[in-house]
């Protein structure tokens, strides 16, 4: 297995710009409040009606393009926003928008992986730990700060997506905050984090998706993306059972590692068959893909075909 943290990284982590390009940092207003960490306050339905993504609208796609980092925090091998200052590492992560310019407009984004596989079952058996509320809320301010969606990613062990996703209602009542699914990581009773590859379900991600299409309902917020990482076929089974949801931007963003032929190929393949409503995502790593050769460039990726929707740097 080649994919990064499969052994020292995810395992081992916890176990051992230009505002007009890249969206402006957004003023306090209900939809980029900064919330307390003893509970996010919930818009009331006179003030709701009015909350929009960061840099206005209520809808992400077709009109936005998404770009961001993921990290996890004091986890280098999760990727680039958990190594050193926060801070630094998001003025970077703007910096460098602009060379995503596309036809939409630009909504950069901040993956948290929240939910983190483990290597030891723990108390509870199920391989995974999260992160604590003080954390979440820092990221979302870093995220505020910058006008950017906060994603919440999502290693569960033997956990369910949809407990995990639960898990984090508090923090997905807010309109600027969604969910990303890495199912590589989700294993089956008798079997333990980086020994196999894990998987999930079509029907799996319909729960997800479909429950937060209620928070979206019930709280009026904007629509919410959600990522589902792939890095091979057979770690989505039964694609053809999605479904879209209102209020639920769903992207398949493929994780392909190696040189930029491979990573194409992967692409895809991982892309064929792929529903319309599952917009295309794009996974860039820092590290493993520079071994194999240089970097794609912004130039590179946007060129495939489908051209992704989503571009994350790990």
């Amino acid at each position: 297995m080649s994919r990064r943290g499969l052994v020292g990284g995810a395992l081992g982590a916890f176990g051992a710009v230009t505002a007009t390009a890249c969206g402006a940092p957004t003023a306090v207003s209900p939809a980029a409040r900064v919330v307390s960490t003893s509970r996010p306050e919930t818009p009331s339905p006179s003030t709701a009606a009015m909350i929009e993504l960061p840099g206005g609208g209520r809808t992400i796609f077709p009109s936005r393009f998404l770009f961001g980092w993921c990290g996890s925090p004091g986890a280098p091998a999760l990727g680039q926003l958990g190594i050193g200052d926060l801070d630094v590492q998001l003025d970077r992560m703007m910096s460098v928008c602009p060379e995503w310019t596309v036809g939409g407009r630009i909504l950069p984004v901040v993956e948290l992986i929240a939910t983190v596989v483990q290597a030891a079952p723990g108390r509870d058996g199920l391989f995974r730990t999260r992160v604590s509320d003080e954390v979440i809320q820092t990221w979302l301010t870093a995220a505020r700060t910058r006008g950017a969606l906060l994603l919440l990613n999502i290693q569960p062990g033997r956990a369910s997506f949809l407990d995990e996703a639960m898990a984090y209602e508090r923090w997905l009542t807010e309109p600027d905050v969604g969910l990303a699914l890495d199912p590589e990581w989700s294993i089956r009773p008798g079997q333990k984090p980086g020994e196999v590859f894990g998987s999930t379900t079509g029907e799996v991600v319909n729960q997800v998706a479909a429950y937060l299409s209620g928070l979206v309902s019930a709280h009026r917020l904007p629509e919410k993306a959600l990522i589902v990482h792939v890095l091979r076929p057979s770690i989505l089974r039964d694609p053809l059972a999605l479904r879209p949801h209102l209020g639920v931007a769903l992207v398949k963003s493929v994780d392909g590692i190696g040189a930029a032929a491979d990573k194409t190929d992967t692409y895809h393949l991982v892309m064929k068959g792929t529903p319309a409503f599952f917009r295309p995502g794009f996974k860039l790593f820092f590290d493993e893909d520079a071994r194999e050769g240089p970097l794609m460039t912004p130039a590179q990726v946007l060129a495939l075909t489908p051209r992704p929707d989503y571009v994350l740097y790990e």
